[in-house]
């Protein structure tokens, strides 16, 4: 693994999160994130209704479709590159959806501690 290489939260290179739906603030199936993604997209999330239902009432509706930006909606089950303080609300919320670590980027680790996400992985490692 080279040093710029992306890292994930357990340490290991970056595993892709989805490709359908396409994730990733640059929308390569990633949780890649830089300087300009001032949401941190950096938690790969698995999607259900309780937490699609608590970000619409939040203010972020995922599930409504949006043609118009080539956005199909969300919908239980799918993989999306989630913002990390959006997480660590619906965590705190007692609401947050599961996590794939290995597709979790490490900067999310600068809002939402390793602890909590592995409470939240779809996989106990």
């Amino acid at each position: 693994m080279k040093p710029d290489d992306p890292i994930n939260v357990l340490g290991g290179a970056l595993t892709p999160c989805s490709t359908t739906p396409l994730t990733g603030f640059f929308r390569d199936g990633h949780c890649n994130t830089c300087s300009e993604d001032q949401g941190s997209h950096t938690v790969c999330a698995v999607m259900t209704d309780e937490f699609l239902a608590y970000s619409k009432y939040v203010g972020n509706d995922l599930s409504t479709p949006h043609p118009e930006f080539g956005f199909d909606g969300l919908q239980s089950g799918d993989l999306w590159c989630l913002c990390a303080a959006r997480f660590m609300q619906a965590f705190d919320e007692g609401c947050a959806p599961l996590v794939n670590l290995t597709a979790t980027h490490q900067r999310a680790l600068e809002i939402v501690p390793l602890e909590a996400l592995k409470q939240n992985a779809t996989r106990k490692n």
